[in-house]
């Protein structure tokens, strides 16, 4: 993350993305598939590194291999034909965003930093500081209900942050400037869809 100072002076937290040359690779039509949609391929890669059905998809439509495929539906398919390039050109300045990604991985955690469950008393006797405490009834059910929150996993999963505003574009460099943070760490695969798109298709 970095800063950018607006028209008047005030700092604005900011992630840097850059946005490579995505291909479409696809397109779903709602005759066929029951919805529009369009199909992205991301990041050349070796024929080995994906399997003979990807391949034979791409191939048959004069693709090259791609390794990461990414489905977004779409209102209508009159602005995409099969083969287009999409990149930063596709988003405007101030547009709202979502944003999904792989969020940074913090291992087997506690209730405290899992769900902020506030800790016991410290003193006077007690011996239940960072402990669960009741995790529900005795013999009726007798069982822990589906959903109870416990220790376990914290991040390592996909998460969507949404409503991202869009603060600068680079076009030369395929960057996108958006405001405040994003899912995961350096170097994360993201996808960016627009927040107004899937609002129309709802």
């Amino acid at each position: 993350m970095t800063q950018v100072f607006n028209k008047d002076g005030l700092a604005l937290p900011v992630t840097v993305i850059r946005v490579g040359n995505c291909f479409i690779t696809q397109l779903k039509t709602e005759s066929i598939n029951g919805y529009n949609a369009i199909q992205i391929g991301y990041l050349k890669t070796q024929q080995i590194r994906i399997n003979k059905a990807e391949l034979g998809h791409l191939t048959k439509n004069g693709l090259p291999p791609l390794l990461h495929l990414q489905e977004y539906k779409v209102p209508d398919l009159n602005d995409y034909s099969l083969g287009q390039i999409i990149n930063v050109n596709y988003f405007k300045i101030g547009q709202l965003v979502n944003v999904s990604g792989k969020s940074i991985g913090k291992g087997f955690s506690g209730n405290q930093k899992r769900h902020k469950f506030k800790r016991g008393p410290m003193t006077h006797g007690s011996k239940n500081h960072r402990a669960p405490g009741s995790i529900g009834p005795g013999t009726t059910p007798g069982r822990v209900l589906p959903g109870k929150k416990m220790a376990g996993q914290l991040g390592a999963r996909r998460i969507t942050v949404s409503k991202v505003r869009i603060l600068g574009i680079d076009e030369k460099q395929n960057l996108l400037i958006l405001k405040g943070s994003i899912p995961g760490k350096s170097g994360n695969l993201l996808s960016i869809s627009s927040s107004d798109q899937l609002k129309k298709i709802k």
